[in-house]
């Protein structure tokens, strides 16, 4: 009787076990799927964060840009080039140099240098235009454009060196008046070139002419 009492108990014992063994298995593996779905979600989610990154930083770099063929370049905010197979006159836009070609002007102080560097700009590189959303021609048959050597805003640079300030500004033509603006502001703040003569840059062009 002890003998089957015995049997009884080691057969109980061995069956709670073989019960606790198995539950602590499934916990365990129910813990690693959760840990791993975190990891994946984590994994996903990070991939979208570094594609939306991406993607922001596409569209802010992305430009339509227009393959042309430099002619010469006029002054410091006109040049001429070929354009779809034409030859065509683009005029700057939201920028203005001094004077040095207009009829019935005379030739105005940094209007050489601003011709000059215009030349060296555009002469430096693959040349390429940008319209904006407005009218891509003037009164005067002009393109109205952006003008970028190797991806390099050239308006901006004359901006900065203080060879040209922020005019004819007329909507909706205005893309990149702040940036513009800002840079403006800077060749001012140090005073070069137009900015360092007082009261020689107005609202509605430039003061004095070369003696």
């Amino acid at each position: 009787m002890k003998k089957v009492l015995m049997s009884i108990i080691t057969l109980v014992l061995s069956m709670n076990l073989a019960a606790c063994g198995s539950n602590h298995a499934e916990k365990s593996h129910s813990k690693t799927n959760e840990k791993e779905q975190v990891s994946q979600g984590t994994s996903s989610n990070d991939d979208k964060q570094q594609e939306q990154k991406a993607g922001t930083s596409y569209s802010k770099k992305h430009k339509k840009l227009a393959d042309v063929t430099l002619d010469r370049a006029v002054d410091g905010d006109t040049i001429k080039v070929i354009y779809n197979g034409k030859k065509d006159t683009v005029r700057y836009l939201l920028v203005d140099t001094p004077e040095t070609k207009k009829p019935n002007s005379c030739v105005q102080p940094y209007g050489e240098d601003a011709s000059k560097r215009n030349k060296e700009l555009v002469n430096s590189g693959e040349l390429q235009l940008e319209f904006d959303k407005g009218d891509r021609r003037d009164k005067y048959g002009r393109l109205l454009a952006y003008v970028y050597v190797d991806g390099k805003s050239v308006q901006e640079t004359l901006l900065k060196e203080g060879l040209a300030r922020v005019a004819y500004v007329y909507e909706p033509n205005t893309k990149y008046i702040d940036q513009f603006r800002l840079d403006e502001q800077e060749a001012k703040s140090e005073k070069r070139s137009i900015w360092s003569r007082n009261g020689y840059v107005t609202n509605r062009g430039f003061n004095g002419c070369v003696k």
